[in-house]
């Protein structure tokens, strides 16, 4: 194992500038659709009724896919984030390129990708 640690210590180094660096770009995108999701979220399209506070276009087929679509944008970024800070916030030993580092790196991606899926399908 030390001589496995010894032969891979400048790849080890150019996988954690890239990891860094991929974390950091995807961090801000994964921040500024939690941003816009919440905004979307908290923002209910149609209005509210004056008297009782509830949405008027409560219980169309369309709101309910807006609703749906904005929490899940929501909750998926806010996880993409999380997942990104937890790789920037990582040792970076080699053994945690074995699991750790990718699996944390695709929930991340993939977290993303769906939420911005969502998003669009709010618009």
């Amino acid at each position: 194992m030390e001589v496995f640690h010894e032969e891979h210590k400048e790849m080890v180094k150019e996988g954690v500038q890239w990891l860094t660096k991929t974390s950091e770009s995807c961090s801000v995108v994964a921040a500024l659709v939690a941003l816009v999701a919440y905004a979307s979220a908290t923002t209910v399209p149609g209005g509210l009724k004056e008297g009782t506070g509830t949405p008027l276009l409560r219980g169309q087929p369309a709101f309910n896919i807006f609703i749906i679509a904005s929490l899940l944008a929501l909750c998926l970024s806010v996880t993409a984030l999380t997942m990104f800070l937890s790789i920037l916030t990582s040792r970076f030993q080699t053994s945690d390129f074995l699991r750790n580092l990718p699996r944390r790196l695709i929930l991340g991606l993939s977290s993303l990708f769906v939420s911005i899926a969502a998003m669009l399908v709010c618009g």
